[in-house]
This record gives structure tokens, sequence and C-alpha cells, in this order.
């Protein structure tokens, strides 16, 4: 395992980068270990419309950096409070999804410091039925990045500002409001630390639980090559802003897998646009699936005969076919 020293940085934008010019340039053969912190920003799962997700108007008010990350899941709030880690490994086929395998490590360390963490719902960590860490992955199909929060010190006040949650996602979950679900781990520490010392522990208790670790320093050129993917993705409106359609039929609805949000723009009988959001997570890139739709009637059974070769999994995770079709076009 080779630790990457992001140098400090805080720029959400250049950290993402950071991050997916690791998974995507650097020795395929070796595995890696990334911690950034970010200046206060809402991230953005890989799927999510963006404006559904955040209280646009505190934001520009406040001056919180919104960004899309490749991963798919849901929003969440980033500040100074809050210490990101990721893991960037090959993809061995098993790995995706399994989301045990890259936070039981972690859990470990945090069990080790007095924090009784553990791994509950899809991907979160929690203590004491309070969410302290979500995860996110992403695959290249040879290479994955496993990444998560772990909310230190974050100032909960503006997690509830700043996200504008969804109805469906507080009724389906049971809970009142952000701030019920979530805690930080500083909370939960018999003796007080730093954020500093936070991370130096973290990373010396994964060192103790891997093969020896060596500190890698990018060098001019290779960061040269970060700063040229974030102008070139991160810093562009279409990127963390884009996706928002036209449409004139909506369709929506959580399942085990998490929520799809489906926008559909019917125009002559046929469908001219259709996207798909939520904060599921897949293999594959759902935009693969919205462009397959695109020019099929809307009928019920074009709709399915255009499916029929389809691995709808890949797309989602465990979900029935048949239950994406009913979303789609309903029961009729």
């Amino acid at each position: 395992m080779i630790f990457i020293d992001n140098e400090g940085h805080t720029d959400p934008k250049l950290n993402l980068a950071l991050e997916e010019h690791i998974l995507r340039h650097f020795d395929a053969s070796k595995d890696y270990l990334l911690f950034y912190i970010n200046a206060p920003s809402i991230i953005i799962g890989r799927n999510q419309n963006t404006l559904e997700e955040i209280n646009q108007e505190y934001v520009e008010a406040n001056n919180i950096h919104v960004v899309r990350r490749v991963s798919g899941g849901g929003a969440v709030y980033h500040d100074l409070g809050n210490l990101n880690f990721s893991f960037i490994t090959n993809h061995d086929g098993k790995s995706i999804s399994n989301f045990k395998k890259f936070t039981a490590p972690v859990i470990k360390v945090l069990n080790a410091m007095g924090v009784a963490a553990e791994l509950k719902g899809r991907n979160d960590i929690l203590v004491n039925e309070q969410k302290i860490s979500g995860t996110a992955q992403f695959s290249t199909g040879k290479r994955m990045i496993s990444h998560g929060t772990l909310l230190f010190n974050t100032d909960m006040s503006e997690v509830v500002k700043a996200l504008q949650v969804k109805m469906s996602k507080i009724q389906s979950k049971g809970h009142k409001s952000v701030r019920s679900r979530v805690a930080n781990i500083s909370d939960f520490l018999e003796t007080p630390l730093s954020m500093s010392d936070f991370k130096s522990e973290l990373l010396q208790g994964l060192y103790e639980a891997s093969e020896p670790f060596e500190t890698y320093r990018l060098t001019e050129a290779e960061w040269q090559a970060v700063y040229d993917l974030k102008a070139e993705k991160y810093d562009l409106w279409d990127w963390n802003y884009g996706r928002s359609p036209k449409f004139n039929i909506q369709r929506n609805k959580r399942f085990p897998i998490g929520e799809i949000d489906l926008r559909i723009f019917v125009e002559k009988g046929y469908i001219s646009d259709f996207k798909i959001f939520g904060d599921f997570f897949g293999r594959q890139p759902v935009s693969d699936l919205e462009n397959l739709l695109i020019g099929v009637p809307y009928d019920k059974h074009e709709i399915s005969k255009a499916l029929e070769s389809v691995a709808i999994e890949h797309y989602f995770g465990t979900l029935e076919k048949s239950d994406f079709l009913t979303l789609v076009y309903g029961n009729d």
C-alpha cells in the first residue's frame, strides 16, 4: 500500500481530480491510500440531479463549493472537520459493492480508539445508530476507488442548511432531519484529539493493519496533469450541474438499492430525452442505458424489447428488470 501525500490541498475540485488521476494513471500493480480534507463543499453523487440536492440560495450566499464526483451514492457535505479516505485498488470482480472489505480496516482503527463503529445498511458506518461515515465506489473495469467520509468535527448545522433533503428519503428511512441521523467521531472519543492527531492515529492504525506503507509525493509534472484534469472536468458547470433535462414525465421510487428518479421527455410518442438520477451504485454508466432508450416509442412492449438484452443489475445493483420497466412506464 502506498500513501499519497496530497500536500494539504483543501480545494475539493483539485482533490477529486487527484483521486481520479491516481485511479487512471498510476501503476496498476499497486494499491494506494489517499487522505484529503475539503473546504466547505457539497459533493454530489455521479447520478444525481444537483439542483434538487442542494439549497442553492444558501450555497451561493456562503460560497460553498459544489462538485460532482465519479462515484454513485448520495450528496454529502464536507468541511475542514471532515476527513476523507480513498483506497485505489484493482477491481477483482468481487470488490464492487463490497463496502465491508474497505471499511473494515477503518472500523478496526476506530474501535481501537474506543469508538464503537460498525458498518450498517448499504454503505454507512454508524455509532449508536448515528452515521459518522458514508462510503461510495467507482470502477473503470480494471481499477476502482472505494472512498468515504469520516465526520470528525463537522459543523452539523451547515449539513442541514446546505443540503436540500428529499422527502422520499426522509419518509422511507423514518428520520425527521439530517441532524438526527449524523454525529461526529469526536463526540465518542474519551480523550479529545485534534484533526491532525486523528489523521495521524488513523494512518498509523492502517499502517499496522497492512503491509509496510511508503509515502509518495507527486512530481511537478504529475501535479500539472491533476490541475489539467481539474480545469477540463471538475471546474466545469456542465460536469457539476449540467445534467438537468427538460422533461414531461417524472417517475421516482426508492428501492433497497437506493432511489431512482427518471425524467422522460416524450415527443410525438417517442422518447426524445431520458435521464436517470439517484443515489444507487452501479458498475456501468447510466448514460449507456439513457442513450439506448432515446428514439424508442413510449410503449411498454417497445421499451421492454429495447431492454431485452440489458443486464439491468450492471447499472443499479440488485434490481429486477421488471421493477425498472414498471418505473419507466407504470403498471398499465
